[in-house]
């Protein structure tokens, strides 16, 4: 009787995805494990989290604009080249993915207002290929107007500095402003180049504080106009921390970190089959309120005790 000789077939190598990640400072260099930039090594760790490994289940495809944002049609269509499964990113990069690509599911970190901005149709059912967590900065500008007249109360206006791509905050600060009878002053940024008049205008408007909405521009020259807010002696007020860590006053706004992290979430459903206009857009769940005493000293100003006792940290 003749006996067939067992024959052992290969199994099939995992299929191993890749993820493309784009934003004003992700590091195009750091394609590891281990990325300099604290939103990526976020995700990452929201990846294992989630079981997956570095290098055995998915690579990454990081670009950065360092800070300019007429670079990101160009990392936009390079991203669309490489045939990445999915992609997450950040502000200032959504436009130019929008425009470049509707097939490739697009994982958004950073979105003031995903729904006026055209990236989806609701935040319950997104209906095209971009999804993720919405950054809800728009709804809390009321509440940030509120925090810098506890801080510095007075008759005195508050300076709006607001970008075109922020106009719903400004227009939702002039309707609590309103509400509350403050005084406001608009002051638009139309490029890096208006910041530094911007201020000088609000000094020339006897403001008392600034609002900056930190989208956009603003976001990436956080240490100017940190530096500008503190030569001009005005205390600002920040929807996102990264603002006050680069030496501005205060922040009230989500917590960045925690949302890309919890952008791997998304990333694991697409992967595993689930469409971007089937998943609902979600809105941050955690808000952080950050105060820069080294700041507040240098500006000669006393912080309230309710305000402390409230903030979520204080930076010595």
């Amino acid at each position: 009787m003749l006996i067939a000789p067992r024959v052992s077939y290969p199994q099939s190598a995992r299929k191993l995805h890749r993820i493309g990640i784009l934003g004003n400072f992700v590091e195009a260099d750091a394609t590891g494990p281990q990325p300099r930039s604290p939103y990526t090594s976020a995700f990452l760790r929201g990846m294992r989290d989630l079981g997956y490994r570095f290098a055995e289940h998915f690579v990454t495809e990081p670009r950065g604009s360092a800070g300019i944002a007429e670079r990101f049609p160009n990392l936009a269509a390079e991203m669309v080249g490489l045939q990445v499964e999915v992609i997450v990113a950040a502000g200032q990069a959504l436009p130019a993915l929008k425009r470049a690509t509707s097939k490739i599911p697009v994982v958004m970190t950073a979105a003031s207002n995903p729904v006026v901005q055209g990236y989806v149709q609701s935040l319950a059912h997104p209906g095209t290929n971009m999804t993720g967590l919405s950054l809800q900065t728009t709804e809390t500008t009321a509440k940030r107007l509120e925090l810098i007249k506890e801080l510095v109360p007075g008759a005195a206006p508050v300076a709006v500095l607001w970008d075109r791509e922020q106009l719903p905050k400004w227009q939702a600060a002039e309707v609590a402003a309103r509400a509350r009878g403050w005084r406001l002053v608009s002051i638009e940024i139309r490029n890096a180049g208006d910041i530094a008049g911007a201020f000088k205008a609000a000094v020339d408007a006897r403001a008392g504080a600034v609002l900056v909405t930190s989208a956009g521009a603003l976001f990436t020259q956080a240490r100017r106009i940190a530096e500008l807010a503190a030569q001009h002696r005005l205390p600002a007020m920040y929807e996102l921390r990264p603002l006050v860590d680069a030496g501005g006053l205060v922040s009230y706004g989500p917590d960045i970190v925690h949302v890309w992290r919890r952008a791997a979430i998304y990333v694991d459903k697409i992967l595993k089959g689930a469409r971007p206009a089937d998943l609902p857009v979600e809105q941050p769940t955690q808000f952080e309120l950050v105060i820069n005493l080294t700041t507040a000293r240098a500006l000669g100003l006393s912080i309230p005790q309710s305000l402390l006792l409230r903030a979520d940290e204080v930076i010595q």
